[in-house]
Parts: C-alpha cells; sequence; structure tokens
C-alpha cells in the first residue's frame, strides 16, 4: 500500500503569513487575539478574534481573481502557493491528471456573500454580481486551486467544520494510495463579517470574554467558549515513492486516521470521540504509548472539554500524554483550524518540542490532563495525534510520523 508523506507547507494565520513566521509566533507562546477590527463589533457578544494582519490579496492572488473570489480563497490560493514552493514542486511539470486538491470548507464565502447581500436590498437585483454564485460556494478554493495549477486529477471539498481539516488529508491519503501522485490538501476560513459573527454566534460556543489574554482558554476553570479567527494552513501530500524519485524533503507521514460521528444531543450514548482516536491508532499499526504529543480539539465548552478529556484520559490513562492545544494564540479557525494544527505538529516533529497552549491559568485538575501551557516542552517525537470536532456530531484523529 502507497505510504502518503508530507513535503510541503503553507501558512495564512494570524500568527503569521509564513510558515516560519507562524512557528516563531507559536514557540514564543505569542498570541495573536485582539478586538474585531474587520468591523465595529462593539454590539456584539463576541469583540475578540484572531486576525490576518497584513494580507493584501493583489500580491497574492491574480488581478482578475481577487474580486472575484472571497478572502477565505485568497488565503487558500497563497497558502498553496507557498506550499508548492515549499515542496519544490512545479505543477508544469506533472502530468495533470496525476494531481489533485482536496480542501475543508466551513462557512464559505460569508464576505463576499454579504457585499452582494447589502448590494440587493440597497440597490436591487441587478446590483448583485454573477460571481456571487461561485465565490460562496464550499467548493471554490478548491476550484481555484485546481484551475490555477492545471491540477486535473480527483478534487473535492469536506465540510466538517473544525474536524474538516482532518477528513481532508485522510482523503488526500486515500487518493495517493488509490495512485494519485499529488495532493494539495488543507483549508482556510474567514468569516469575521457581520453576517459571518452573527451565524457563528447561533452555535452558542463564542467566548464573551473582552480580555484577550483570557477569553479562549480550555480545559481551564474560567473556560466559557472559544474566540473565532481566520485563516488556516495548506500541505503538499505526495506518493512516498514519488517524492523520493525527485529528492523532496518530507516533513513527515500520515500514518493514520478515523472519523466518527457523536450521537445526537440528549442522547444516553457517549461521544464517538474515544472511538476515533483508537481506531487512528489502530490504523497507524501504533500502541498508545508510542504517541508523544496530542493536539487537543479544544472547544473551550466546560461539556465538550471534560467529552475530549476523558477520551485522552480513556486511551492513554489520566496526565497519560502530553496536550496541547497552540490555537488558543490564534483563535479557532474552523475550516483552516486543523489544517494549521497539522503544520504547526508537523513542526513539531522535526524540532523535537511540544508547542504550548497559551492563557490557561487555572487548568482543572479533575480533567486528568498533562496540558503543555506557557511555554514549549522539549520532547523527542516521533509521533503525534491530532484531534478535531466539528459542530453538528464530527469526530476526526489523524496520526502523523515523523
Amino acid at each position: 500500500m502507497s505510504t502518503a508523506v508530507i513535503t510541503g507547507l503553507g501558512v495564512l494565520a494570524p500568527t503569521g503569513r509564513t510558515v516560519a513566521a507562524h512557528w516563531s509566533s507559536v514557540l514564543a507562546g505569542r498570541s495573536a487575539l485582539a478586538g474585531i477590527t474587520h468591523f465595529d463589533a462593539s454590539a456584539y457578544p463576541t469583540r475578540v478574534a484572531g486576525t490576518v494582519a497584513g494580507f493584501a490579496a493583489h500580491e497574492h492572488v491574480p488581478g482578475r481573481l481577487v474580486p472575484q473570489t472571497d478572502r477565505w480563497t485568497h488565503f487558500g490560493l497563497a497558502a498553496a502557493a507557498q506550499a508548492l514552493d515549499d515542496a519544490a514542486l512545479d505543477p508544469a511539470a506533472l502530468p495533470e491528471y496525476e494531481m489533485g486538491v482536496v480542501t475543508a470548507s466551513s462557512s464559505g464565502g460569508t464576505e463576499f456573500g454579504q457585499r452582494e447581500i447589502e448590494a440587493l436590498w440597497r440597490d436591487g437585483p441587478g446590483h448583485v454580481g454573477a460571481y456571487q454564485s461561485i465565490a460562496w460556494f464550499y467548493a471554490a478554493t478548491t476550484g481555484q486551486i485546481s484551475i490555477r495549477h492545471g491540477m486535473r486529477g480527483p478534487c473535492g471539498v469536506l465540510v466538517t467544520e473544525q474536524a474538516g481539516g482532518l477528513d481532508a488529508i485522510g482523503q488526500a491519503r486515500r487518493l495517493v494510495r488509490g495512485g494519485l501522485r499529488t495532493v494539495v490538501t488543507g483549508g482556510t476560513d474567514a468569516s469575521l463579517c457581520p453576517y459571518g459573527l452573527v451565524a457563528q454566534l447561533s452555535s452558542r460556543r463564542l467566548s464573551p470574554g473582552t480580555d484577550p489574554a483570557r477569553a479562549y482558554v480550555p480545559f481551564d476553570a474560567d473556560a466559557a467558549g472559544h474566540v473565532p479567527g481566520e485563516g488556516g494552513g495548506m500541505l503538499i501530500v505526495e506518493e512516498a515513492g514519488a517524492a523520493a524519485e525527485r529528492g523532496a524533503r518530507r516533513y513527515g507521514v500520515v500514518a493514520g486516521y478515523a472519523a466518527t460521528f457523536d450521537p445526537p444531543p440528549g442522547s444516553a450514548r457517549p461521544s464517538a470521540l474515544g472511538r476515533a482516536i483508537t481506531a487512528a491508532l489502530v490504523d497507524a499499526g501504533l500502541r498508545p504509548g508510542r504517541i508523544g504529543a496530542v493536539f487537543a480539539d479544544a472547544a473551550a465548552v466546560p461539556e465538550l472539554d471534560r467529552q475530549e478529556a476523558a477520551a485522552i484520559a480513556g486511551v492513554f490513562g489520566p496526565y497519560g500524554v502530553p496536550v496541547t492545544a497552540p490555537k488558543t494564540m490564534t483563535g479557532r479557525l474552523y475550516a483552516g483550524g486543523a489544517a494549521l494544527d497539522l503544520v504547526t505538529a508537523l513542526l513539531a516533529l522535526r524540532d523535537g518540542v511540544i508547542p504550548p497552549t497559551t492563557g490557561v491559568r487555572h487548568p482543572l485538575d479533575e480533567l486528568r490532563l498533562d496540558l503543555v501551557c506557557d511555554r514549549p516542552r522539549q520532547a523527542d517525537l516521533e509521533h503525534v495525534l491530532m484531534l478535531g470536532r466539528g459542530i453538528g456530531g464530527f469526530n476526526a484523529a489523524v496520526v502523523l510520523s515523523r
């Protein structure tokens, strides 16, 4: 069976617009959370977010595409180009049907959609642009990456909210095992506009905190929801033999993947996250003791934190494995969140260091987690476990190996 290796990384995140800048911020524990600046959020119950500062779409996206596409697609195109450059991979040199694109999506192009809705109500239907029909669409980023780089193999999009980045790389591995040479995968999101924020508020999971240092504190006694963010990451997944043939650097291997679905709210049945963890370990052929760190979903909703902690302790034992949630520095990026976690975890494997969870001052002892707080922890990492949970019951787990 073919092995799927990761050869290139790209980042557009609140912590940095390149992989190096993001990793530097994470290791320093520099949170990028701040007051929302894209619009006046003073009347909204959530006013803190992680934003990508200084991003100019025209520097990364062909000029004709900028007005035709949403900010989340601009992020995706820029991060994909970074990842291809990092992998030293020229798509024009490969057969077009041997390359595919699989991204995660969550809210779609809400900022673009809001502008068109405003034009509809203000000026009438004649002022709604034709690109509204595609710019908001969940598959827009996949399609634009595919078109830009001439990738005409299997393409798709996974819409499982925060779990999406893990589901996307699981699908990328499946495609590589099926004979595809190269897959661009990952996810981005950008819903920090009034329409997008109101849609997020309907989940009742957003933090009302106004202090950026304490607004998003998973596994903490004061946990009261998450902070939203924008951005994400892109990765290049290749068949191991093809990567070796061209002398590509390898960041890691997609060793295991599993997904489960939680029972509906109010059910007497427990969360299925623990089953996803166990299944991913079985898929990777690893015992729990081989995992050097867990990158947690970290919802910061007390009940969801308890479920996740119970699932981790149920597999690894109380305090049995270091747990981290570097997304406390960026906010939850929805479709971009797990994708960015994948990039961060691969850098952790490369450098032998577990990045910190910031802002947590009162970790709950009852959760029985060995939470890596405040500063990085040196560790000889061979394998790490990624967890993602999406609204609606989605669970995903991925094992990455050095």
